[in-house]
């Protein structure tokens, strides 16, 4: 639903340009009248709600229009995610229904409908939601405005120990990266326990346990239609899976998702746990960039050079970036930074000091902490570290210069080269 426009899945001629499948005459009939006025068929609003769309739908072609109504859906949410295995791309979902509630309204928003009506319906209602989406068919499509010129980066982000604040740290570094305009997508890796949506606080939906369960459907529609949105530059595809049942996976459907999702964004935030990585070494080897997440503690330290030493092995084309998080001078660290540096034989190349108030205000609001994070020592850490990530964001173009200005450098220069001929 409301996937970009494949021409190929057929032409103006082979789709209805609106059907509706509502659960009542006064619906019916509420409808009826402005369809007319937009010269569509009072004969395609059909009885039978959410259920008939369903059976309709899956041996049938879809409308570029579909307004379903689920005042007879038990659960709503789950209920469009089977209408979205039936409809077609291009196609543009209008529910309706009697539930009056606003976290219910966002996430059939986040799952792909265009918009939720509440009934009984009103004419000016129907009529904006309809002029709505003939202005998306109508205006250039996603594949079409979206720029190709862009450098698609991938950053994995990896707590060195669990508790390090990795996670809230991945949350950070794709708020900022969408508040920056780059289209970001945050997924979340850790299966059971993931916070990926809570942090914005969102459902996760069951788009990344789909994923694993059935890695064939994977592909840029099935990732329209599984990520959660919290912006209109970020998604996050998180989950809660049941921990009786653990996902077995060799890592291949997490590969495929991996680069599905960098061929929808600019950008990938990938938060990989520390057990993940070893697991599934393949996943951070194509990465652009590694931060990694540490603090100033001796098993942290320890942790920190044999992380290191694993990254060298199996990502070494990836720029890895040391973060020393939630950093109090009062008490000191239990290990100093020269001392921390020293056994790790590197820089700490950016620090993140301990901020527990703005930490349970973005808690309590469902915001990333870097939102809240102001001006002070912790925005500017996360100025720094976000500075050193942008030294990623390099283009094809750029490397290829790059490239060249090294190839130049080992040649001689014109005027040694006629001073070399004249001898």
């Amino acid at each position: 639903m409301n996937a970009p426009w494949n021409p190929r899945s057929g032409g103006v001629g082979s789709r209805d340009p609106f059907t509706a499948f509502v659960c009542d005459d006064e619906t019916a009939d509420a409808i009826k009248p402005v369809a007319a006025e937009l010269g569509w068929q009072a004969e395609k609003v059909n009885k039978g709600g959410l259920r008939n769309a369903v059976q309709t739908l899956s041996v049938s072609s879809s409308p570029h229009v579909l307004l379903v109504d689920l005042s007879e859906a038990g659960d709503p949410l789950n209920d469009i995610n089977a209408l979205a295995e039936v409809c077609e791309p291009g196609t543009i979902v209008i529910a309706c229904g009697t539930i009056n509630d606003v976290r219910l309204y966002r996430d059939l928003v986040a799952s792909g409908i265009q918009d939720y009506l509440l009934k009984p319906l009103s004419a000016d209602a129907l009529r904006e939601a309809f002029m709505q989406a003939q202005m998306i068919l109508q205006g250039p499509k996603h594949h079409e405005v979206e720029s190709n010129d862009a450098p698609h980066v991938a950053i994995a982000v990896v707590g060195v120990r669990g508790g390090v604040g990795a996670s809230t740290l991945a949350t950070s570094i794709a708020w900022l990266t969408a508040d920056q305009g780059r289209s970001t997508a945050l997924l979340d890796l850790d299966i059971q326990f993931g916070t990926g949506a809570l942090a914005f606080d969102l459902e996760p939906g069951r788009g990344l346990t789909d994923a694993l369960e059935n890695p064939s459907r994977i592909d840029g529609l099935f990732i329209e239609r599984a990520m959660v949105r919290v912006s209109d530059k970020l998604s996050v595809l998180s989950a809660e899976a049941p921990i009786n049942q653990p996902l077995l996976t060799d890592g291949a459907a997490l590969y495929q998702l991996e680069e599905e999702m960098r061929g929808s964004f600019e950008t990938v935030v990938l938060d990989l746990p520390r057990t993940m990585a070893v697991q599934h070494p393949h996943l951070i080897g194509d990465v652009n960039t590694v931060v990694l997440v540490t603090e100033q503690t001796l098993a942290a330290t320890r942790d920190t050079i044999r992380v290191l030493g694993f990254l060298k092995a199996n990502a070494p084309q990836a720029r890895v970036i040391v973060v020393a998080n939630r950093v109090s001078s009062a008490p000191p660290p239990e290990v100093s930074r020269k001392d921390f540096e020293a056994s790790i034989e590197r820089k700490i190349d950016a620090v993140l000091p301990l901020d527990s108030k703005q930490a349970v205000a973005a808690a309590k609001q469902g915001k990333a902490l870097a939102a809240l994070s102001g001006s002070g020592k912790l925005s500017s850490g996360f100025k720094t570290l976000m500075a050193q990530l942008a030294g990623d964001a390099v283009t094809e173009e750029a490397e290829a210069l790059s490239l060249m200005g090294k190839v130049r450098s080992l040649l001689p220069a014109k005027g040694a080269a006629k001073a070399s001929g004249k001898k």
